[in-house]
């Protein structure tokens, strides 16, 4: 059984209809990124970070899996699968995957602003109680914000995303251009001789000279294709 390694950015939950951050019209462009999703951004003006967030956790609750998040998880049939996502969404597990490492955050995950990734002050948020109230605190007294990884903070799970590449009978990249580090960098943590695919409809810069198989395809009409590839014959 080969161990697959999934590399997922906003392309992967595009399809699903949730907004990307860097495309045109994408989520920067309507909320500077100082504003509401970098550290001095939160202390200045922590309500507004909250309530971006609490809306977004409102789209994602609108919001399904797409196919190719369906197909990432049946591969779990055949082999054995993670997937380390730059996406803050949940909609890999929904589809069924059991192995997700989250780089830059969990939007359905509040913690404690003083001490983000202390796992007592965690919590999970669940419908119909997804959005944070202004001042509302964590268990240690300091003021609840979103599990998320903003902009100039260090990135937690990078060392466990290096060790599952580094362990990666094959490599899959879908939805990210591949020039937001340190995420960028994991592909080049992959054994010599791994098999690197990604799914892109677009044009990736270093793709060829790293000898990466190209599928210029969305992320769900990509998968199909690679499902086939990698369940052929059983």
């Amino acid at each position: 059984m080969s161990k697959i390694v999934f590399l997922t950015g906003a392309g992967m939950s595009a399809e699903s209809g949730l907004s990307t951050f860097r495309d045109a019209g994408g989520l920067w462009d309507k909320y500077p990124v100082e504003q509401v999703a970098s550290h001095e951004g939160w202390l200045r003006d922590p309500e507004l970070v909250n309530e971006f967030y609490n809306i977004r956790r409102s789209e994602l609750l609108n919001v399904s899996p797409n196919e190719g998040h369906r197909l990432v998880a049946l591969l779990e049939n055949h082999h054995q699968v993670c997937v380390v996502t730059q996406n803050v969404d949940n909609l890999h597990e929904a589809a069924g995957s059991s192995d997700v490492v989250h780089l830059h955050g969990e939007l359905m995950k509040v913690c404690s602003s003083k001490d983000p990734d202390n796992p007592y002050f965690i919590r999970t948020l669940t419908p119909p109680h997804i959005h944070v109230k202004p001042g509302e605190k964590a268990g240690d007294g300091s003021l609840l914000r979103p599990y998320i990884v903003f902009f100039g903070e260090s990135v937690p799970k990078i060392e466990t995303a290096v060790e599952k590449v580094q362990d990666a009978d094959i490599l899959v990249v879908i939805g990210t251009s591949l020039n937001v580090y340190p995420a960028a960098g994991l592909v080049r943590y992959a054994r010599r001789g791994t098999p690197i695919y990604i799914i892109d409809p677009n044009e990736v810069n270093g793709a060829e000279q790293m000898g990466m198989i190209h599928i210029r395809k969305g992320a769900s009409e990509g998968m199909r294709e690679l499902f086939s590839l990698l369940t052929k014959g059983r």
